[in-house]
């Protein structure tokens, strides 16, 4: 028995004990372990509420109500705290609410003794470096305008915020969003004494609610001008960090783009009967009357969205995505799969295939090793690019910084350091040398670049959230002309004459 009549039991089972106090009312649950906050004790668990959280659905030990909540309302319940969203119970006697708040207040207590130490900030610090020399020097040199100002005041905030930047692991770009400045200089100017910042509940509730809120009236002007100028759905399909399949639908016209939702796809068949219903929820959402268009990429399956939407709503037009056009057509030429419906192009386009997978070889055969990186970074100001798959043209961007580094890399294959290092993998090693200081491999990739550069072009041209639809057809023949062009050249060819390879790349758009 300890000193508060408790009586420890080592089992597995909840048993609750009568207090040898006198009062038999208060009980203890033998689950709750050293450090679980006190005032479980007195109430029996019964079920939780979510997988995450701490929520409980529990009876008080005291007035055998069934209650719902997390521990700081428990605690608010038995301790008879007002306005904490739930009612105090009437059922705890003087004695008993004496003895559950010394528990809480030793609870409290360990809480702070365990948390972080407090660190002095560096104007404390240096205040104790010599306590009565530093005080008469500092008391002789406060200036009428150091206390005018309160600089040490200033100083020591200044610390406070930058300490909870260096703490928290906050991105030093947080100081130039302007509400971060805003917030400060409102605090300043209007002098709330005793004004405590909202705290972690409050931002991820009350707060966050009313900012929504507000966004959502702020759209409203813009959601306003749809059935007069018309309304366009796009939709793409992206994976989170967590590899989660998302497919976000954004609602644009003439005053710009909104975000109207973004729908997890997991454990979904991303077929074009799936994806035709969830744009058909959006459409009447935001109404099909004011929508005019929708906008996929050009996959097979979006291809087949844009039939059954067309279907349904014979005002509503299909219209693919311009970029990942361009981009599936790079992929198409650059990267060109060895199978049966794509022989043609394969046979025409190897060489490009060739060009970019040994430019990924001598890549990964730098980025792979230390040793190897660090020499290559001796011999060159520009690093090496690592481009995702996802990225628009991304074999053209890492070609184009092949063509940069090209000096970089051939002073590294004939440097000794270069030779004192290679020995561990001679073969590769000697294969990367062999097409580095080849000049011919070095001609070809200069040619990719120049030839697919009208199109990379055409794709940072489109790829922003200006409206560009009106310019495409113009561009798009403008593109082809100079793509033919760079390939005439390359062939020494006169505009007359007939290129075998110039005639497939027209025939493959």
């Amino acid at each position: 028995m300890d000193q508060y009549g408790f009586i420890s039991i080592s089992t597995t089972q909840s048993t609750y004990i009568g207090s040898s106090t006198g009062s038999g009312s208060i009980g203890a649950e033998s689950l709750s372990s050293e450090g679980s906050p006190p005032l479980w004790r007195f109430v029996t668990r019964i079920e939780k509420q979510g997988a995450v959280g701490g929520t409980w659905k529990y009876r008080c030990n005291f007035c055998n109500e069934n209650r719902t909540s997390s521990y700081s309302r428990v605690r608010a319940h038995l301790l008879q705290i007002k306005g904490q969203g739930i009612a105090c119970c009437k059922k705890v006697s003087r004695a008993d609410k004496l003895e559950m708040q010394k528990l809480d207040d030793e609870f409290e207590n360990k809480k702070l003794d365990s948390g972080p130490r407090e660190v002095p900030l560096p104007s404390e610090s240096l205040s104790h470096l010599d306590s009565d020399a530093m005080f008469k020097k500092r008391k002789s040199e406060k200036l009428p305008i150091t206390r005018c100002f309160g600089i040490e005041t200033r100083d020591q905030l200044d610390q406070e915020i930058a300490r909870m930047f260096y703490t928290g692991g906050l991105p030093f770009n947080l100081a130039r969003n302007p509400h971060y400045m805003r917030s400060y200089t409102f605090a300043a100017t209007y002098n709330i004494a005793g004004y405590k910042p909202p705290g972690y509940n409050k931002l991820r509730t009350t707060l966050l609610v009313q900012e929504k809120a507000n966004v959502e009236n702020l759209m409203i002007p813009l959601k306003s001008t749809w059935r007069e100028k018309g309304v366009t759905i796009v939709t793409d399909g992206w994976s989170d960090p967590t590899r989660k399949p998302l497919i976000n639908f954004m609602a644009t016209s003439g005053n710009g783009p909104i975000f109207l939702k973004a729908v997890n796809c997991f454990g979904e068949i991303k077929d074009k009967y799936f994806i035709a219903n969830l744009m058909k929820e959006v459409i009447q959402e935001v109404g099909h009357q004011n929508v005019v268009q929708v906008i996929t990429d050009n996959a097979v399956n979006c291809k087949g969205v844009g039939e059954l939407i067309e279907s349904e709503f014979p005002h509503i037009y299909w219209t693919p995505c311009v970029v990942h056009t361009l981009n599936l057509a790079l992929k198409n030429i650059c990267a060109a799969r060895n199978v049966s419906n794509n022989s043609e192009t394969y046979e025409e386009c190897s060489w490009i295939t060739d060009i970019h997978g040994d430019a990924m070889v001598i890549k990964n055969f730098i980025m792979n090793h230390n040793m190897r990186l660090a020499i290559f970074q001796k011999f060159s100001p520009l690093k090496l690019l690592s481009v995702a798959d996802t990225r628009f043209a991304s074999i053209i961007v890492m070609l184009k910084r092949f063509k940069l580094i090209k000096r970089g890399l051939q002073a590294m294959v004939i440097s000794d350091e270069w030779t004192s290092y290679r020995e561990e993998d001679t073969g590769k090693a000697n294969f990367v040398k062999d097409k580095i200081v080849n000049d011919d491999w070095w001609d070809k990739l200069a040619y990719i670049v120049d030839f697919t550069k009208p199109i990379y072009d055409m794709i940072r041209l489109c790829d922003t959230d200006k409206p560009c639809l009106h310019l495409v057809y113009e561009m798009w023949d403008s593109m082809i002309e100079q793509v033919k062009l760079e390939i005439y050249k390359k062939e020494g060819r006169p505009n007359s004459e007939f290129s075998p390879f110039s005639m497939w790349f027209m025939k493959s758009w």
